[in-house]
């Protein structure tokens, strides 16, 4: 008889390793987020370890000092590895595993293995892939050394699990043939876009910090069915959905995969065309966690990050949800934003409110018109009606009379 325990994965018992390097950062609670994004890799956090120094040390990453600690914590904790909070070089990936014996890992690697988890669409499986590879290719003896201490775990998922085992130069190959592959799925996207702005649809890119609600509030808003949970990135692959508003107008709505601070720089190149939604909306809508003590900071990583993709001179609309997690929500404040709201995407609480801005952007871009419409042209009204705003139709004896406030980019259309 087979033994069931036998069969359960062993999980990982890791401790968390971070400098602080200025008193500006808050390594402590850039640790509390590598516990959140350990455990939603399937790992148990024992322990935690943080070295005030003037930088990084380029060789062992912390001083040797630490590192005498961090050997007396492993074996205190049982601990199988380590999870540096900062990307590490091969070199202080190769000395660490040297000094510790065990397995080491760092933040890159751990976002890059709940991407791999999480991968749903094969252009999510070809960017993770492709992330990974990069990752790997730089690091290629220390991780065979470190990973090979253990069967599975963190590192070890997603599609680049194969290609561990790879010399640099079939790592090359493959990277070249996934981004020739993803180029194809970028031209795919940008026709999509093309015919989008044929359509003369505004486009709204919902951003947002990891765990922010951005899902929650596409799927309260236009039931989009996209998965919610209460973890690290939920849903990486982006779903856009038509948004009914009051006067009649629709705009679409545009998932993106959340963001979180120190993002892996092979994951912002691999996920670009995915990101990019951002940067070909007409309208940024910013989802903020006010529940989370550090909503400000999340704040200051999404634009940050939305600098580094090129996203200027949109209008920006921020949305404080998760107002039903806190008793007495204070006023806050965004300064870059053009509209801000408090919600509850959960609940529902001020997303009337939304739809109501989100009408006053596209009347900011409308022309008004009064025309008479021939009967055999009554189409047109329906163009009309789905992207502007119907103000009167009166059908009379010639045609049917229109008065409407339409974008500028149909004015010609319907007027002629």
């Amino acid at each position: 008889m087979v033994n069931l325990y036998d069969l359960e994965e062993t999980r990982e018992r890791v401790i968390l390793v971070g400098v602080q390097t200025n008193s500006y950062e808050n390594t402590k609670e850039s640790l509390h987020e590598l516990a959140e994004l350990t455990r939603t890799a399937g790992a148990d956090v024992v322990g935690n370890l943080i070295q005030g120094r003037e930088s990084i040390h380029p060789g062992t990453y912390v001083g040797k000092g630490k590192i005498e600690e961090l050997r007396s914590m492993i074996y205190a904790f049982d601990a199988t590895g380590i999870i540096c909070d900062d990307e590490l070089t091969a070199v202080q990936l190769n000395n660490l595993e040297r000094e510790l014996e065990c397995k080491v890992m760092d933040r890159t690697l751990l976002i890059l293995d709940i991407f791999a988890a999480r991968a749903i669409t094969s252009e999510g499986k070809i960017q993770v892939e492709l992330a990974q590879l990069r990752y790997r290719a730089a690091r290629l003896v220390g991780m065979r050394n470190s990973l090979s201490r253990l069967g599975g775990g963190i590192g070890t998922r997603g599609p680049g699990e194969k290609k561990l085992e790879m010399d640099r130069r079939l790592i090359r190959t493959r990277i070249s043939h996934l981004k020739r592959e993803l180029e194809a799925v970028q031209q795919h996207r940008d026709l999509i876009r093309t015919q989008r702005a044929k359509g003369s649809l505004k486009i709204a890119a919902i951003v947002g910090y990891t765990n922010a609600g951005k899902s929650t509030l596409l799927n309260t808003m236009t039931h989009a069915g996209v998965l919610e949970e209460d973890k690290l990135f939920a849903t990486l692959d982006p779903t856009t959905r038509a948004l009914d508003l009051d006067n009649g107008q629709q705009i679409l709505l545009t998932d993106t995969v959340g963001f979180i601070r120190k993002l892996p720089h092979n994951l912002i190149e691999a996920f670009k065309s995915t990101l990019e939604e951002a940067r070909y909306a007409d309208i940024i809508v910013h989802v903020v966690d006010i529940s989370n003590p550090q909503y400000e900071t999340h704040m200051h990583v999404v634009y940050e990050t939305l600098r580094e993709l090129g996203v200027e001179d949109k209008k920006i609309v921020t949305l404080f949800n998760k107002t039903d997690k806190v008793e007495d929500p204070q006023q806050p404040r965004d300064f870059r934003a053009d509209y801000t709201l408090k919600i509850s995407a959960r609940q529902g609480d001020g997303l009337a409110e939304f739809k109501k801005i989100l009408s006053q952007i596209l009347a900011e871009n409308q022309m008004y018109m009064e025309r008479l419409f021939p009967y055999e042209k009554a189409g047109l009204i329906q163009i009309i009606r789905s992207q502007g705003q119907l103000l009167m139709e009166e059908y009379q004896d010639k045609g049917i009379l229109v008065k409407a406030r339409v974008p500028m980019e149909i004015y010609h259309k319907v007027t002629e």
